[in-house]
């Protein structure tokens, strides 16, 4: 009698006619494919775990992922470093004189601080502490700081004030001291934002000074309402 599970083209027809039964497969042959299926859906996975699930999980891996899954790890890392690094701000924090070294000149490589010295009841210092608020909020990976100039600076003039300092890497980079560098309780959020910016302090998405705006209206407006030297002249008749 002919074995059925010969490998033969006449039994192959017999099965995909259904008159003989499916080949049975090795054991050695299903435990390789089960190997082989077991690889691939780690190696399909471990691209969707966490770093935390990957520490979970280490001892199921096979030695031939291992490299990959490596390499897959150092990336993942890599992106939450970088994550956190954009995302550990995003607020304006209060810092006393004792706080200084630590918070603005020791900082961290690369972070740029922004700090404020203000005085309660200065109209403008409330303001631009309300503009640095909605800032942080916008540019998460600068540090922002306020301090009352007293606490932070012994007998800091109280007319230099508001004054914001900006640093990198404990360097000072720029500076802003006295209401009129701030052009007044006219100040707007945005001309406070492209003023930061010049300083490379934050990367903003403004493609022009909108003070430039205003100055540009202002003139144009004062061109339209001045009179003409033909009025004038009508007038000396």
């Amino acid at each position: 009698m002919q074995d059925p599970n010969e490998d033969t083209e006449w039994n192959d027809i017999l099965r995909k006619k259904g008159i003989l039964p499916p080949k049975e497969t090795p054991k050695e042959d299903e435990e390789e494919e089960e190997r082989l299926f077991q690889q691939q859906s780690v190696v399909k996975t471990y691209e969707s775990m966490t770093l935390e699930e990957l520490e979970e999980n280490e001892d199921e891996f096979s030695e031939d992922d291992e490299a990959a899954i490596e390499m897959y790890r150092q990336k993942r890392l890599s992106e939450w470093k970088t994550n956190q690094l954009q995302n550990v701000f995003g607020e304006v924090n209060e810092i006393s004189g004792q706080d200084y070294i630590k918070e603005v000149n020791k900082a961290g490589d690369g972070i740029w601080v922004i700090l404020h010295l203000y005085k309660q009841g200065i109209p403008l210092c409330t303001l631009i502490n309300q503009h640095l608020s909605a800032l942080a909020r916008k540019f998460p990976q600068t540090k922002f700081l306020k301090s009352i100039s007293s606490t932070c600076i012994p007998n800091y003039p109280d007319r230099n004030l508001p004054t914001i300092f900006v640093y990198r890497d404990g360097d000072m980079k720029a500076q802003f001291i006295g209401p009129l560098v701030f052009g007044g309780m006219n100040l707007k959020v945005n001309e406070l934002e492209w003023k930061l910016s010049e300083s490379g302090a934050i990367k903003t998405d403004l493609e022009e000074n909108p003070h430039k705006q205003i100055q540009d209206q202002l003139m144009t407006s004062i061109r339209c309402s001045a009179p003409s030297k033909h009025h004038d002249d009508s007038d000396d008749d």
